[in-house]
């Protein structure tokens, strides 16, 4: 016979935050965070808190995410069996506890909406896929210590030691979350194994990407300024503009206002959430004004249509004009290096141009401006300065 109670399906997923009864000691709680997980209160027949009083316990059943209603009323009817004979159900119950990869699994889910794009969000279960499924996937999620998370980072932390870091740090919210829903007790213990330091110190070297002197600029752009490929036109801009591959290739018509010579990226597609201003330059413009014709949605369409082209497209142009040891992020090295050395621009001037964080927290509140119309006198003396034109040279102030 099935159990009954105050509550339904609808009104699990509608509760707004609180306790809610369903009847027989068992509750919905929904968070403020709106997570929602059950509870069951008991008591524990003979037995008595320090204050004298009968022993009345509130125990969690898990999530409502993974415990269905009817498991919840299942769950709470075995724990009010077991305290009318006396037992405590923290020491005498049998609970399913889920596994360490379905939780992860259900985190990934639940956090889809927050990841920055799709590829993010992929990579973040993918990590964890390689490195920690094939050895604790399968392990209840309770049963998980230190010994088995080292088991996942030890081979890769002086190998891999990026990706070791960020497997660690998967692994710790997975943890975390399944505590939340009741499925863990204790301290994490990734937090344990990193502050008892039990993996060895690894110096990271730092990765810089290849960069062009930028003395060779000029000929290689005069080189590139000849080829009509769409790869080549998207390579021109890009180096012109000191912008990031993704936010040059991803660029689309309504981000740009040519009237004011502006380009405004959206923070969802800047590295920093930040949106970015753009000066164009007349050389910028020039490249620009004739992929109108095209009418795509995106400026620098590739092989298909209405879509961007291959993040890869700038890169292969580089290796077919025999352009050896560059990268195209390299170019905003670059243009920083003659930002410094040629154009004597500020730090902060030359800094911005490339859509970087300049100063602490405090500095960023108080600096409001984007210092735009400086910017632009630097992006004109570089446009003049990559397309051979001396005759635009101009003091940046």
């Amino acid at each position: 016979m099935a159990l009954t109670g105050k509550l339904t399906k609808k009104l699990i997923e509608n509760l707004g935050k609180g306790r809610h009864g369903d009847g027989n000691g068992l509750y919905l709680v929904v968070d403020p965070s709106g997570a929602r997980r059950w509870i069951v209160r008991v008591v524990v027949k003979g037995q008595k808190n320090k204050k004298g009083a009968p022993l009345r316990t509130d125990f969690g059943l898990g999530g409502a995410d993974i415990v269905t209603l009817n498991q919840a009323r299942e769950r709470a009817l075995e724990y009010r069996r077991m305290a009318k004979q006396g037992l405590n159900p923290r020491f005498n119950a049998q609970r399913e506890i889920p596994t360490f990869q379905e939780i992860a699994q259900q985190v990934h889910i639940e956090r889809m909406p927050t990841w920055k794009n799709a590829k993010h969000g992929q990579q973040w279960i993918n990590t964890l896929r390689d490195y920690a499924f094939p050895k604790i996937g399968r392990m209840p999620i309770d049963s998980i210590d230190q010994p088995e998370v080292l088991m996942c980072l030890s081979p890769i932390w002086t190998e891999k030691h990026e990706t070791a870091k960020r497997l660690a740090q998967r692994i710790k919210t997975v943890l975390d979350v399944a505590k939340s829903k009741g499925f863990r007790s204790g301290e994490n213990p990734v937090t344990a194994i990193k502050d008892a330091k039990v993996l060895p110190r690894v110096t990271a070297k730092p990765k810089h990407h290849k960069a062009m002197a930028w003395q060779d600029v000029p000929a290689f752009y005069a080189d590139l300024s000849g080829r009509s490929a769409m790869a080549a036109r998207a390579l021109m801009f890009t180096c012109l503009t000191g912008s990031r591959t993704s936010e040059a290739l991803n660029a689309q018509w309504d981000e740009f206002d040519f009237d004011a010579k502006l380009w405004t990226v959206p923070a969802g597609r800047m590295k920093t959430d930040v949106e970015h201003r753009v000066p164009l330059s007349d050389a910028m413009i020039a490249i620009l004004e004739p992929l109108k014709a095209m009418e795509s949605d995106y400026v620098f369409e590739g092989q298909k249509r209405h879509k961007p082209l291959s993040n890869m497209s700038m890169l292969m142009l580089l290796r077919r004009m025999g352009v050896e040891g560059v990268t195209v992020h390299g170019f905003r090295s670059t243009f920083r290096d003659w930002a410094s050395e040629v154009a004597n621009a500020p730090r902060e001037v030359a800094e911005m141009s490339l859509a970087h964080k300049v100063g602490n927290d405090v500095e960023r509140a108080y600096a409001r401006s984007d210092l735009l119309d400086r910017r632009r006198v630097l992006m004109d003396r570089w446009a003049a300065f990559v397309s051979g034109d001396s005759c635009k040279i101009v003091r940046i102030g």
